[in-house]
């Protein structure tokens, strides 16, 4: 939930059935896709063959041939992926950053005071100069604001309406749609091999357990993620959880470590990202025994969907960092680095 930028301008609309509708036929084909696929002996058809493909291929067989020197049991078999960045789309600015800003101008007008008071007066205008100088104070501010001072229940559909109306800035889809086809097929094979996949973001998990199911079909409860402080009350005959302005836990960098631990309570056998937030977790997962997947997307497709690092000399960015630091240790540790631009045929399920 630390994870905030600037503002863009508002996302486009289109009706609630025909984005539901899209989302849902997307995602289906997607999830065909890679069924019909597998059984065809092809687990992964959006990848290219190669280093990244074959990890990919090396691990599951280890790991789930009875004679392997590397079997897991079933009940073992944990797998956590990032989510900005390694599922979906995380530029120009985080999914949920785009959201708490979209609800901070639906609230405006019921707080005329924001017109002359920072942060809000900048971000209510669009002056991308001061934005640019908000400090992580400030975004915390927006967070607690725009996430807070109603009921989980509530929060859940606000995010939920929200979500099925968004759109991307660039490619002028729901942000639903934004999710990695190969990544898709990388969830489904390991699950169709006995793995539980869980989701361990820095973004808010409450956010995420909002559409998890139905993108990747990650249940709710294996989402693990940022979140704020709630608070039980039973008011008018019925139990409530109420959502706080304060941070409860922060999922992001070691605290990844930390989630897995307190919410999985087992060492992950693999572990996917793709950024310094996750250096942490692929550390973790590989200071296991035996055969480990440890791996890294790598933002260097400009065409497609969008390079930056700065890692091998792409534009330095704060949103979704790969520096070099965390390449070098790649290197060292033997983690497996996806470039997007020659690993992968296709990025999107909507692609051709």
């Amino acid at each position: 939930m630390s994870r905030i930028g600037p503002p863009v301008e508002k996302m486009g609309r289109r009706s609630m059935l025909t984005a539901v509708t899209t989302t849902v036929a997307l995602f289906s084909a997607a999830r065909y896709s890679s069924t019909h696929a597998q059984a065809q002996g092809e687990p992964l058809p959006s990848w290219k063959d190669g280093t990244a493909k074959q990890s990919i291929l090396d691990f599951v067989r280890a790991t789930t041939t009875p004679s392997s020197k590397d079997f897991v049991a079933p009940e073992d078999r944990i797998a956590t992926f990032d989510q900005d960045g390694t599922l979906w789309v995380e530029h120009p600015l985080y999914t949920q950053t785009v959201f708490a800003l979209d609800r901070l101008h639906t609230l405006a007008p019921q707080h005329p005071e924001w017109q002359n008071q920072e942060p809000f007066k900048s971000i209510l205008s669009n002056d991308q100069a001061a934005i640019a100088h908000l400090t992580e104070g400030n975004w915390a501010e927006i967070i607690f604001l725009t996430h807070s001072g109603m009921s989980q229940a509530a929060f859940g559909e606000i995010a939920g309406q929200w979500l099925e109306t968004a759109k991307h800035p660039r490619f002028q889809r729901l942000y639903t749609e934004l999710v990695y086809q190969p990544m898709l097929e990388v969830l489904s094979y390991l699950r169709a091999n006995g793995f539980a996949t869980y989701i361990v973001s820095g973004g808010g998990q409450d956010f995420i357990r909002v559409y998890s199911q139905r993108v990747y079909g990650i249940p709710p409860e294996q989402v693990v993620g940022s979140s704020i402080a709630t608070k039980y009350e039973f008011e008018n005959g019925r139990p409530e959880l109420l959502r706080l302005p304060k941070l409860f836990f922060n999922c992001n960098f070691g605290g990844k470590v930390i989630g897995i631990d307190l919410f999985i309570g087992k060492r992950p056998f693999a572990s996917l990202g793709n950024s310094t937030g996750d250096r942490q977790m692929l550390e973790w997962a590989g200071a296991g025994n035996g055969a480990r997947l440890k791996m890294l997307v790598y933002h260097d497709d400009p065409v497609r969907e969008y390079a930056y690092g700065p890692a091998g000399g792409l534009p330095n960015t704060e949103v979704g960092t790969f520096d070099q630091s965390l390449m070098n240790e790649a290197k060292d540790r033997g983690w497996t680095v996806i470039s997007m631009k020659n690993d992968w045929t296709r990025i999107f399920p909507f692609n051709a």
